[in-house]
C-alpha cells in the first residue's frame, strides 16, 4: 500500500534520525549548504513572480518547490531535524548530544548555502552590482528591514512576535518533513509535502533559513539593516522558535502518541484459560 500509518511512520521517522546523527561533519555541511540553496531559489523565485503583480497566495504556492527537491534528494534542513532527532532521542536510539552535533553542522551548511545563493542572485538580480535590483530588489529590501527592524521597533515584543510566528512556521515544516514518509510514491511525496509548507508560508510565518536567504540579500541591495540586528531581532528568536516547534509540537508530541509500544503480557487467568481449552 502506498500510505503508511502513523505507527510506521514514527519507526521510520527514527531509523531516518538514527541515520542523520551518524552522519558526518562532510556530509552533514554539504547537504546543509545544498538544502539552504535549493530554498534560497524557492525564496527568490516568490520574490520574481511577485513583481508581475500576482496575489501574494501565488507564491506560497510556489514556495514549496525547494523543500521538494531537497527532500527528495535526501539534503539536511535544520528545520526538519528539529522535530526527527528529539523523536530518536525519545527513542533512545541516538544521545542527545549526537542530536545537538547534527543541528550544529546541518545549521551551518544552511547557513553557508543560502549566503552563497544570496551572494549569487544579487549578483545576478543587480548585473554585478549596476543596478538596484528593480522591483524584485524593492521586494526584498523591505522584506528584509520587516524581518528585522519591524520587530526592533516594538522591543520586547518584536522579538517575543518573531519568536511566536516560528513557532507557527516550524510547526508546520516539521509536519511537512514527516508526511514526506507518509507514502511510498513519489507523487504522493510531493502532494502531502506541498500542504504543510504552503499553509505556514502563505501567513507569512518565520523560517530561519529562508530568512538566511532574505536579510543577507536585502543587507547586499543597501537595506539599512546591520548583521547585528539579522542576529539578536530575527535570525536567534526564530531559530529558538523553530527548535520549540520541531521538538515539542511535532517530534515528541507524535512519537509520544505514535510510538510502537511492546505488546502486554498475556494475563495469568486467560493463560489458564486457554490452557485449560487445549487440554478440553
Amino acid at each position: 500500500m502506498d500510505y503508511v500509518s502513523p505507527s510506521e511512520l514514527i519507526d521510520d521517522a527514527v531509523r531516518a534520525a538514527r541515520r542523520k546523527a551518524q552522519l558526518g561533519i562532510r556530509d552533514m555541511l554539504l547537504r546543509g549548504a545544498l538544502a539552504g540553496a535549493y530554498l534560497g531559489f524557492a525564496t527568490s523565485l516568490v520574490f520574481v513572480v511577485q513583481t508581475q503583480g500576482v496575489p501574494p497566495v501565488v507564491g506560497a504556492l510556489i514556495f514549496p518547490v525547494g523543500f521538494v527537491m531537497l527532500v527528495l534528494l535526501g539534503l539536511e534542513l535544520a528545520t526538519g531535524n528539529f522535530a526527527l532527532l528529539p523523536a530518536a532521542v525519545a527513542a533512545g536510539k541516538i544521545t542527545a548530544g549526537r542530536m545537538l552535533r547534527n543541528w550544529f553542522w546541518v545549521y551551518i551548511g544552511n547557513l553557508a548555502g543560502s549566503t552563497a545563493y544570496a551572494l549569487l542572485f544579487y549578483l545576478a538580480l543587480t548585473n554585478c552590482g549596476t543596478n538596484n535590483g528593480g522591483p524584485a530588489g524593492d521586494l526584498l529590501r523591505a522584506a528584509a528591514q520587516k524581518k528585522t527592524i519591524g520587530y526592533m521597533v516594538a522591543g520586547g515584543a518584536g522579538w517575543a512576535t518573531a519568536l511566536v510566528k516560528a513557532v507557527l512556521c516550524n510547526w508546520m515544516v516539521t509536519v511537512g518533513a514527516l508526511l514526506a514518509m507518509v507514502s511510498r510514491s513519489t507523487i504522493g511525496k510531493v502532494v502531502v509535502m506541498w500542504l504543510p509548507i504552503f499553509t505556514f508560508f502563505a501567513q507569512g510565518f518565520e523560517h530561519s533559513i529562508v530568512n538566511m536567504f532574505v536579510i543577507p540579500t536585502g543587507m547586499l541591495l543597501r537595506a539599512p539593516v546591520s548583521f547585528g540586528a539579522w542576529w539578536i531581532w530575527s535570525q536567534i528568536p526564530v531559530t529558538i522558535g523553530n527548535i520549540l516547534a520541531g521538538a515539542l509540537f511535532t517530534g515528541l508530541a507524535l512519537y509520544t502518541t505514535h510510538r510502537t509500544r511492546p505488546a502486554a503480557a498475556p494475563e495469568p487467568i486467560a493463560e489458564a484459560e486457554a490452557e485449560m481449552a487445549v487440554q478440553g
